[in-house]
């Protein structure tokens, strides 16, 4: 029987809310309701160890206006998970109380691997029986961090590592020779747990990896469809990284798939998304769509 249910993942720069119809029965979901608002909820907690006041607000501003898609939609049931900036916060007390009071959830502050598991269904469900060789290694990009999962139909190894497009720019500016060094540490970290050459299929998740699609794939616009299980070449993707690192903030800006919220860490983004295809040896990259929301989507059955 097909349920209404919604998903918020709220990360360290955006906060996502997919409103879905979900038939457990068939596998199939049906989105009703996808969308991002750049909140920065990260700002400055690598730096001070706290959320900002305004960083807050901007997240409590979007929640409210969460609140009234779901209720117009008449989702029964809502999943609020809340990952990197908020792991890392000593007042995260503030955000969880501040999130109950408007959605009447609990923000669930979720583990690195209990992220990467939820990120791995999302991606991976629709891929049994396609053309893409399994096992997967996904890995979904964030603001504050990286998760990485491999697996075939369930999760054999996974691990997040501190390294995400934000991070990188607000501790190393654009320093990419210290933003490479902190890389490589962080990717052999995450290589004590997880095989990262050992995958047949390279799956990239989230603003990052899809805003490097749409560039490498020349869209005059941002496009679901066309981002959605693209295949981009590691040749296009050295392109790519190469000309967001040499561009200024003015041209990064002008790129017609670029949100104006990622303009400033896209380049970082890229170098952490570039060293991810060297280091797992991959020649392509899939992109996907489908990503953490469809895994706390599903979830909630």
């Amino acid at each position: 029987m097909t349920q209404r249910v919604a998903a918020i993942d709220c990360g360290t720069n955006s906060i996502r809310l997919l409103v879905a119809d979900v038939d457990p029965e068939t596998g199939q979901l049906h989105d009703l309701d996808r969308r991002m608002t750049i909140v920065r909820l990260g700002q400055g907690v690598d730096r001070t160890g706290r959320l900002a006041p305004e960083a807050l607000e901007r997240t409590f501003a979007a929640c409210r206006e969460y609140a009234e898609i779901i209720r117009a939609h008449g989702a029964t049931r809502l999943r609020f998970v809340a990952t990197s900036a908020s792991r890392d916060a000593e007042n995260r007390e503030e955000f969880v109380d501040g999130v109950r009071s408007i959605l009447g959830v609990e923000p669930e502050v979720i583990t690195g691997d209990e992220e990467a598991a939820l990120s791995f269904t999302g991606a991976t469900r629709e891929l049994v029986g396609s053309d893409l060789t399994p096992p997967y290694l996904v890995f979904d990009l964030g603001g504050g961090s990286t998760e990485f999962v491999l697996g075939t139909d369930r999760v054999e190894a996974a691990r997040s590592v501190d390294i995400g497009c934000v991070r990188m720019t607000e501790r190393h500016g654009s320093d990419t020779i210290a933003m490479r060094a902190d890389i490589k540490a962080a990717l052999d970290l995450a290589a004590e747990t997880v095989p990262l050459t050992g995958a047949a299929t390279l799956v990239g998740l989230a603003g990052t990896a899809t805003t490097i699609a749409a560039i490498a794939l020349d869209l005059p616009a941002y496009d679901w469809e066309q981002i959605h299980h693209s295949r981009i070449p590691l040749a296009r993707v050295r392109e790519v990284t190469a000309m967001l690192l040499a561009s200024s903030h003015e041209e990064r800006a002008a790129i017609p798939v670029m949100h104006p919220g990622r303009v400033d860490v896209i380049g970082a983004g890229a170098l952490v998304l570039l060293a991810i295809m060297e280091r797992t040896g991959a020649s392509e990259l899939v992109v996907s769509e489908h990503d953490i929301l469809d895994g706390i989507a599903w979830s909630t059955l």
